[in-house]
């Protein structure tokens, strides 16, 4: 019975772990049409989008560690009557203020989620075998979220209002609040102290001003904006980590660093993400500008993406039993360097085949990182840290994902300036230049456009190669610890009420 309750929890964990991963990306699609009838301007858009994930990375690490310390199974309960709530709001919003405090407060909602799914696992599943499957679950349903969000979005798009892609989440959570306190158990460190929120406000502030920073790396004529933000959160990101090294019980426990394996997976995760995010945008927009699907057609054709991803996670554990993980992982790895490469001959009429095939194999080949790291990640460290370590974790996933937007779409972005000879800073630019232009010069000009930026593409799986094979070194090089056994893993039917 312990076992099935385990197993039934995990299925009540799922639902929250995709829906942060759908409210992400589905938001994509809907967005000319929400702009249209509320009436927002360009940068209300921009918040609109970007709220979400701004509050989501700023207050993840804050949200794992206060899990450990009020009880996980609280923090996701509260998390999720939040969630359902505000996406109720969202869905009915009148104007784009109101819209853009109900998706940062959905932010800070989702940031509750994500590390205490992750952690309640450590708790559900003492049997490493059992706790590496679920692990390997979680991931799939977070990455396939992600690849889902869209398509579901286009479908009710095609049929609903706009206010339809929030309120999916309603039900899910009104399920999760239901089942949760009956099939999943309470933990709580019993070494937990006072939150401290000079913490909460260095931690917040210094990931919202390099997040910040990041993503303004991506916008043309704003270097000052940029470089200012960065420094400035970098500056905070110090004090925070001073005051960490200080405190007795600490927001984020630092000292977690010291262990190799630890470092190695988080450093693999941000640049995987880096890697996967930088790929990801040059293909939306190469399915839409360059071969000329629609939004919803080029989620479908990326759809392989998120589900390449999902099919690696699901089979890492079965991988894991016939070699050692890092063998696992980094053979995975060099299989996403190889998926890469395709992308870079990717032209002419073979040209959507070999993308839908590079990104599925890059894709794949990430799934035993994803699930046996993140196992990796959550296993080294004693039941009342996983909270801290999962928001580590997700962290990583965060600064990789943003990353891989500003630096990669920058290194796209060069080339083809580069190869339009300066005539030109965008395809979206000359798309829009095209119209005004006679119809042989406007043909001519979008040609040699779409060649550049298919010249950027090129580029860019080069770059993500050299990523994935350079991780795969990093990951056989680490150096396993000893494995340690918890004097005393908390009972799962003791602390389910």
């Amino acid at each position: 019975m312990r076992v099935n309750r385990a197993w039934l929890g995990l299925t009540v964990l799922m639902l929250p772990t995709l829906l942060v991963a759908m409210d992400a990306t589905a938001l994509l699609l809907a967005l000319p049409r929400l702009s249209a009838d509320l009436g927002a301007d360009n940068v209300e858009q921009l918040w609109i989008s970007d709220s979400y994930g701004f509050m989501v990375a700023g207050l993840v690490i804050t949200m794992g560690t206060l899990g450990d310390r009020i009880g996980r199974r609280r923090l996701l309960m509260i998390g999720g009557a939040a969630f359902a709530v505000l996406s109720l709001v969202a869905a009915f919003a009148v104007d784009p203020l109101m819209l853009i405090v109900a998706r940062a407060l959905l932010g800070v909602a989702g940031a509750t989620l994500a590390p205490s799914t992750l952690a309640l696992i450590t708790n559900m599943f003492h049997d490493e075998g059992q706790r590496g499957k679920a692990i390997a679950i979680w991931a799939t349903c977070q990455f396939t979220g992600g690849a889902l969000g869209p398509v579901l979005a286009g479908f009710l798009l095609q049929y609903f209002w706009w206010g339809s892609v929030f309120l999916f989440a309603v039900p899910a959570m009104v399920l999760l609040l239901l089942a949760g306190p009956v099939l999943l158990p309470e933990f709580r460190s019993d070494q937990a102290g006072r939150l401290d929120l000079g913490s909460v406000g260095l931690s917040l502030v210094a990931v919202l001003l390099v997040v910040y920073g990041i993503k303004q790396l991506t916008v043309e004529g704003a270097p000052v904006v940029a470089t200012t933000a960065l420094a400035i959160g970098a500056a905070f990101g110090l004090l925070f980590v001073r005051r960490q090294l200080r405190l007795e019980t600490p927001l984020l426990d630092l000292r977690l660093l010291r262990n190799r394996p630890f470092t190695a997976v988080l450093v693999a995760l941000v640049f995987a993400g880096i890697a996967m995010a930088g790929t990801g945008l040059l293909v939306t927009q190469y399915l839409q500008s360059v071969l000329g699907h629609s939004p919803f057609a080029s989620a479908v054709l990326f759809a392989p993406m998120g589900l390449g991803v999902a099919v690696g996670t699901m089979a890492a554990p079965a991988l894991a039993r016939r070699m050692k993980q890092t063998t696992a992982i980094a053979g995975g790895l060099v299989g996403s360097a190889l998926g890469s490469l395709l992308l870079v001959g990717v032209d002419g009429a073979s040209a959507l085949p070999l993308v839908m095939s590079g990104i599925a194999v890059l894709a794949l080949g990430t799934g035993p990182l994803f699930a046996l790291g993140t196992g990796l990640v959550i296993g080294s460290v004693p039941p009342e840290r996983a909270g801290s370590a999962a928001s580590m974790s997700e962290t990583g996933n965060y600064f990789g994902g943003s990353l891989g937007f500003a630096l990669l779409g920058v290194v796209a972005a060069v080339v083809y300036r580069d190869r339009m000879n300066g005539t030109s800073d965008s395809l979206a630019g000359a798309v829009a230049a095209s119209r005004h232009l006679p119809a042989d010069r406007g043909a001519e000009l979008l040609r040699t456009a779409r060649e550049a930026f298919t010249a950027g593409l090129h580029v860019t799986g080069v770059v993500a190669a050299v990523i994935f094979a350079g991780l795969a070194a990093l990951v056989l090089a680490m150096r396993p610890e000893k494995r340690t056994v918890p004097a005393a893993l908390p009972d799962y039917e003791a602390t389910r009420s």
